[in-house]
């Protein structure tokens, strides 16, 4: 029950979990260059995008808005760890290297103590993994949605649970469901309302 009311105060994560869960397709994990914001619009606010650069750190190579509301500063090319306060980058790090190396889906439940300006936060921290251009699961899908009002920046969140899911893999010899086997037809989504909120960020290396 308790699970049941967290999903319906943060809907952010569950949609992108959705999205990703159909672009895997039984698969390990699905492709960064799958990825179509169209796929996700009413949860770009709080996607993002991280590289992996060593086992347990990760730097947004996309941040949504809320990510940078949080921080009080543009997200882009920092650390996800520098949302998390010291004593929770350990917890952080974890998730990180389960979720690219078991596979896993990583739910955390984070919250920011009360201080002067500072009302208490509490939220929802989503990790899923990707493939990179040579197949590696270096590349992660991630949502991060908090409940309450921001106050004074940057807020650092804690880590209080963290829920591992191991990702279940179709059998490949599995028979496909009538129809699955045709060609699936391109996505055409409505278009986003407003100003688009997840910035993206081109480099040779991103895949």
């Amino acid at each position: 029950m308790a699970g049941f009311r967290a999903a319906r105060r943060f809907r952010a994560p569950g949609l992108v979990e959705s999205y990703w869960e159909a672009l895997r397709a039984g698969r390990p994990a699905p492709a960064r260059a799958e990825l179509d914001p169209r796929g996700m619009e009413d949860a770009l606010e709080y996607a993002f995008i991280l590289e992996r650069i060593a086992p347990r750190q990760g730097r947004l190579r996309i941040a949504g808005r809320h990510l940078c509301d949080l921080a009080g500063t543009e997200m882009r090319g920092a650390p996800l760890s520098a949302l998390f306060a010291p004593e929770s980058r350990a917890a952080l790090g974890a998730a990180l290297a389960a979720v690219c190396d078991d596979p896993a889906a990583a739910i955390l439940t984070v919250g920011a103590a009360r201080g002067i300006g500072r009302p208490g936060l509490e939220g929802r921290l989503l990790l899923l993994p990707l493939l990179d251009r040579e197949g590696r699961r270096s590349r992660l899908l991630g949502c991060l949605e908090t409940e309450g009002r921001l106050g004074r920046t940057p807020r650092r969140l804690t880590v209080e649970e963290t829920d591992l899911r191991p990702i279940p893999v179709a059998r490949r010899d599995a028979p496909l469901a009538a129809g699955l086997a045709e060609p699936a037809a391109p996505y055409d989504a409505p278009r986003a309302r407003g100003r688009p909120q997840l910035r993206l960020v081109k480099s040779e290396r991103d895949g």
